[in-house]
């Protein structure tokens, strides 16, 4: 009977032990695929370190296609690191071209490095016709440089026609600063007639004043009789105030008669007063906070 038992407890120890082994094993094959830890490779079978094998190396080709300072070439096998070092100079030739960064000119052929300065006289001409950063006066052409100045003097304009800060007065002739007194002209009554807060009604000629004196009103007027805030009272006519009045009656019956809104039961008449169940009358102290 003893030894029974304790050929069990050896025949348990065994599958108890060989379980453990079995996690080991799948734990370290799970680091090695992954590349979790420190993988060993003497625990893997023949077929896991194959596999092992090679996620590592597609691994390697991930690295070295994020960038050749990411790349482990002696990693690489021969046609592997001839195609990435073509693509390489490739994107570095597109990047000095584009004028971009990383760009690495000790990398280029003669005739690659001629185009790129062509290329590079270019992207300066561009950036200074269109008052871009940065730009290099002292590398333009002569033809470049007369052409650049008529571009920053169309720029210039276009800035003080719109009122930007980047204007410089100093640089308008007589006839563009008769302009651009225009267009600032036209701006103001503009704003005026839509309302907008920048407007100078100093700037207004006697005919403008006129006819934006009448738009305001129309404008206040409307938000009256839409009960806006924005109302000013002290600027309507007399017959308007009577309107106004009369309109203030109707919505405050209306409020006391259904209960719902600001209800001033003083406004009623004795009519009014008797027409309305007490239950729906608020009075002005009541409905205020």
């Amino acid at each position: 009977m003893t030894g029974s038992l304790t050929l069990l407890a050896c025949l348990s120890l065994f599958h108890v032990n060989g379980f453990a082994q079995s996690a080991d094993l799948s734990q370290n094959l799970s680091i090695c695929m992954n590349s979790l830890g420190v993988c060993d490779h003497s625990l893997l079978s023949g077929p896991q370190a194959i596999q092992v094998a090679s996620n590592e190396h597609q691994r390697v080709l991930a690295d070295c296609r994020r960038g050749q300072q990411f790349c482990v070439q002696a990693q690489l096998t021969a046609p592997e690191a001839s195609a990435f070092a073509v693509a390489w100079h490739k994107q570095n030739v597109s990047d000095c071209l584009q004028g971009w960064e990383p760009c690495d000119t000790s990398k280029l052929t003669e005739l690659e490095s001629k185009q790129v300065a062509i290329a590079a006289l270019l992207h300066n001409r561009t950036n200074c016709m269109n008052n871009w950063s940065p730009c290099d006066h002292s590398k333009l052409t002569e033809a470049g440089a007369k052409e650049v100045n008529l571009a920053e003097h169309r720029h210039n304009m276009d800035d003080c026609t719109e009122a930007l800060n980047s204007c410089d007065p100093s640089k308008l002739t007589a006839r563009e600063v008769s302009t651009v007194a225009v267009a600032k002209h036209e701006r103001n009554v503009r704003n005026c007639t839509e309302g907008w807060s920048d407007c100078n009604h100093a700037a207004l000629s006697t005919v403008e004043a006129g006819r934006i004196a009448v738009l305001e009103h129309q404008r206040n007027w409307l938000n009256c009789k839409s009960g806006l805030e924005s109302c000013d009272y002290s600027t309507l006519t007399t017959a308007e105030n009577g309107v106004m009045a009369h309109l203030e009656r109707q919505r405050n019956y209306q409020a006391c008669l259904k209960g719902s809104g600001y209800c001033d039961r003083s406004l009623l008449t004795a009519v009014e007063a008797n027409a309305i169940p007490l239950r729906s009358v608020q009075t002005p102290r009541e409905n205020r906070p």
